[in-house]
């Protein structure tokens, strides 16, 4: 199939307790059939039986396993499903957030660029973690263990990354869970009919 013809790629993204998973999940319900999601690879990972560490070496193993997990999983749906639009549950560039060394060595790791990584996605969509409205940000996924501060300084990263693509679209912190969900889905629905 000719690149130019394929469906698009966007990535839902934001920091931790921002309600993005839970959007994906209505999102995949009303539009079943017209999009194929791409899992978070991080949570793959970390449910898999990997721990966490605060190691900068095993940061680094884990982040460069993580971002070709990413990778690899938006390769696999494009391949699977060449027709539908795809949307992907946090992004390549997510774990620049979480890299303990700098940003050139990172992109040195990984062996690509900010513009390259860029070009994988037509659009994001950024949820604000709730931690931003003083929100509690507990939630059923086992693996998130960040605190409401470290959510925010999260946020506050992934934002300074994300916020350099020109589709970058913000779905901002609310006191009201359900408002921000629903703001999120027309947010996502808006950006899909872009490319329908």
């Amino acid at each position: 199939m000719n690149i130019v013809n394929m469906k698009k790629r966007i990535v839902i993204t934001g920091g931790p307790g921002g309600g993005k998973t839970t959007a994906l999940d209505l999102i995949r319900r009303e539009f079943s059939g017209k999009i194929a999601s791409v899992p978070e690879s991080a949570t793959m990972i970390f449910s898999g039986g990997i721990e966490r560490s605060t190691n900068n070496s095993v940061l680094k193993a884990q982040q460069t396993a993580i971002f070709n997990l990413q990778k690899n999983l938006e390769d696999i749906q494009r391949a699977a499903y060449p027709e539908c639009l795809i949307l992907c549950d946090r992004g390549t560039l997510d774990g620049l957030a979480y890299w303990p060394d700098s940003e050139d060595n990172f992109f040195t790791q990984m062996n690509t660029t900010l513009e390259e990584e860029f070009s994988r996605y037509d659009a994001v969509i950024f949820f604000e973690t709730a931690a931003r409205s003083g929100e509690n940000i507990r939630s059923n996924n086992p693996i998130r263990n960040e605190s409401e501060q470290q959510a925010v300084e999260l946020d506050t990263k992934l934002k300074k990354i994300w916020s350099k693509h020109p589709n970058f679209n913000l779905v901002g912190s609310s006191e009201s869970f359900i408002r921000k969900v629903m703001f999120g889905i027309m947010t996502i629905e808006n950006v899909i009919g872009q490319y329908r």
